[in-house]
């Protein structure tokens, strides 16, 4: 093999990561500044023009990104299959669980929704807020945020654990004025196999789910829902890391979206302080992530069976 040739694939790596790179900075400079001032004005005065002349700046921040993905990256081959019985329209208000590898989960999710769902929306760490423009944006767009509290500061301080869901839950009423898509990353981590053997997990594919963020949600939300989506992402090649993605270094992303039915008995339930409640949500979720982590080894055998 020629010096040249050798040298090309890293020559491109440079061109693709200066130009997603430049892309990427420009547009949220040119995005970030107008969602955060419209944002300061809801201090003073509530308004839904501002929330939808928010969603649309966001929305055209999210395109440019879709933009870099089909064009600057396309040799990453996009396997997305939707079940039937789903109808999707962005006029809809969605609850959407995933399986959480890596930081390009939320991309792929960005990628798919963007022109088929509302907004996604997501329980996000409060420590995300620090990120300049990004993680104002999270909280003037309405992600609901959580500050993760250890047992210890909850045993000296019981208070805290009732004060992250009541601000969880002030911001999942503020969805119901609007279509909305809000996503919970039911295993509260990323998938590593350091994780997944400390946890003594009983999936193949998955770390054991937690219920509260999905209970919280159907609690206040539920009646209002139109379906319970969940979102299955696999990477034949490995779960990357945010810069291989973006670089172009995924040959294939595949995607499975099915509805979910949710039991009458969900609605209404404290999952707090009801433990019988409690322990019956967490077995249906379970039971779900069995199906979940079944259908994850289906993919991965219809993927290895066509290449």
């Amino acid at each position: 093999m020629s010096a040249s040739s050798q040298k090309q694939p890293l020559l491109k790596k440079i061109t693709t990561g200066l130009t997603v790179g430049t892309v990427v900075t420009g547009s949220t400079f040119f995005h970030g500044p107008p969602v955060l001032a419209l944002g300061l004005t809801k201090l003073f005065k509530k308004s839904r023009k501002v929330d939808e002349t928010n969603i649309q700046i966001t929305n055209s921040w999210l395109t440019v990104n879709n933009w870099l993905i089909d064009h600057v990256l396309p040799n990453t081959e996009w396997d997305i299959s939707v079940d039937d019985n789903l109808d999707l329209n962005m006029q809809g208000r969605y609850l959407m669980t995933c399986n959480h590898q890596s930081w390009v989960d939320t991309t792929v999710n960005q990628y798919f929704g963007l022109t088929r769902m509302p907004l996604t929306r997501f329980f996000t760490k409060w420590e995300l807020i620090f990120i300049p423009f990004v993680g104002q944006a999270f909280k003037i767009l309405g992600f609901p945020m959580m500050k993760r509290h250890s047992k210890e500061q909850i045993a000296k301080n019981p208070e805290l654990k009732y004060r992250d869901i009541e601000e969880a839950r002030k911001s999942c009423e503020l969805l119901l004025s609007q279509p909305f898509t809000l996503l919970n990353y039911l295993e509260g981590t990323r998938y590593t196999p350091e994780k997944h053997a400390q946890q003594k997990s009983p999936y193949k594919h998955l770390l054991k789910p937690k219920a509260g963020g999905l209970a919280l949600a159907l609690n206040i939300l539920g009646k209002d829902v139109d379906a319970l989506v969940d979102m299955t992402i696999i990477y034949p090649n490995g779960a990357p890391g945010y810069g291989e993605f973006w670089l172009g270094d995924v040959p294939k992303i595949a995607v499975n979206l099915r509805k979910i039915d949710i039991p009458e008995w969900v609605h209404g339930g404290d999952y707090e302080d009801d433990l019988e409640y409690r322990d019956r949500f967490q077995k249906w979720v379970d039971d779900l992530w069995a199906e979940k982590d079944q259908l994850i080894e289906k993919m991965k055998q219809n993927i290895a069976s066509a290449e």
